[in-house]
């Protein structure tokens, strides 16, 4: 009877201990929770508009309304022989700063639009050459650009035309241009601050025109921001 009794006993004992192996402890209330709190803070942080430019120094540099863009064409334009609508090719010849830092570095390519275009004869008698700079290029990227525009025009034989800024800011310089029948070399100086450069052959009766590497200057009528 008592050798029932004791195998029924660690029959018992077995079968609690098995029972108690198989049960997972519970780490509900020793393990804290994940801390969700930085996470959601730090998602919300990189929400907030600026904090990646801030922290990449990537933040864009506005170039102000009225700046002065002086540009080198890539290419001969004419009254008589570019059209309305035509693109040309152009470099920054001077350094653009915003605060004393460089935002559009000499060099950078821009590119720009014939306006307008009338030869000799045409236009009251007279020749009319009109541009404007459409867009630069700063690392890598073109930015559209709206700028007032250099106008050329010409009335009458051989005479000599003026170079307007936004129809009338200032008078530019000609450059290399020729006078009277190809006699001598007209070098002008600029008229007043922002005033645009360009050159321009003037021979006799022929048309306007505006030599490759010639310096045309530009003022910004809009603001535009750039990315270092």
């Amino acid at each position: 009877m008592r050798a029932r009794i004791l195998i029924y006993s660690l029959l018992l004992l077995t079968f609690a201990f098995l029972l108690g192996c198989g049960q997972k402890p519970s780490t509900t209330e020793n393990t804290p929770p994940p801390n969700t709190d930085s996470t959601t803070n730090t998602a919300k942080n990189n929400e907030k508009p600026g904090l990646l430019d801030r922290l990449t120094g990537t933040k864009p540099i506005t170039i102000p309304e009225g700046t002065v863009i002086t540009v080198r064409t890539g290419e001969q334009l004419s009254s008589k022989d570019s059209q309305a609508g035509q693109d040309f090719s152009a470099t920054v010849a001077e350094p653009v700063e915003v605060d004393g830092k460089v935002v559009i570095p000499d060099g950078a390519t821009a590119s720009g639009t014939v306006v307008d275009a009338k030869p000799l004869g045409r236009f009251k008698g007279g020749a009319l050459l009109k541009l404007e700079l459409t867009s630069v290029s700063v690392g890598g990227k073109n930015y559209d650009i709206a700028t007032t525009s250099v106008e050329r025009s010409m009335k009458g034989k051989g005479k000599r035309s003026t170079v307007m800024i936004g129809g009338g800011a200032g008078a530019g310089a000609l450059i290399g241009g020729l006078a009277g029948g190809g006699k001598g070399a007209l070098i002008g100086g600029l008229a007043g601050a922002g005033a645009g450069t360009a050159g321009a052959a003037f021979t006799g009766n022929k048309n306007i025109v505006i030599p490759a590497e010639s310096a045309l200057s530009f003022k910004l009528t809009k603001s535009v921001d750039v990315k270092q």
